[in-house]
């Protein structure tokens, strides 16, 4: 793929933030996930709410919030975008030993908010694992992806 097809790229080759002030203003939202995989014993202690740095999934659930907040700030050529919701959703996997995080996001805005809904699922799944690693070094991040996009022109997107 060459770099005039990517829009973060001058027809020079050099990185760019996109302009987006000519775009109308829509309502955008967007659906991600991702797992942390783990040792039967670190998913018991997260359970059951017994880890010593205290309730390990609304630590995360807070954490994801706020990473989807900050993504203009970690992802260096995102606009910063006035998001209308955020919600992370967390799921035990007794049988496989993970937990799975479900985040969306919302704007009404001139760009879509993919990256923030990315961005609360790693945040939350680093979360988990920051509050565990005393436990569990050899945790997994698996799966980090976007589910669901609505609005904006290239309109709704679905992963398959």
């Amino acid at each position: 793929m060459s770099a005039s097809l990517l829009s973060h790229f001058s027809p020079q080759g050099q990185a760019q933030m996109v302009g987006v002030g000519g775009k109308t203003e829509t309502s955008r939202q967007a659906r991600a996930a991702g797992s942390i995989l783990m040792r039967p014993e670190t998913l018991a202690l997260i359970v059951e709410g017994t880890a010593k740095k205290g309730d390990v999934l609304g630590v995360a659930r807070i954490a994801a919030i706020q990473g989807a907040k900050r993504t203009s700030e970690l992802i260096p050529l995102c606009h910063p975008i006035a998001l209308t919701s955020v919600s992370v959703d967390f799921e035990i996997d007794g049988p496989t030993n993970a937990v799975h995080c479900l985040a969306s996001a919302e704007c009404c805005g001139r760009t879509g908010v993919e990256m923030e809904a990315l961005c609360a699922v790693s945040i939350g799944l680093l979360t988990i694992y920051d509050m565990c690693k005393a436990v569990d070094r050899g945790m997994r991040i698996e799966g980090v992806r976007l589910l669901e996009k609505i609005g904006g022109k290239s309109g709704h997107w679905t992963a398959t």
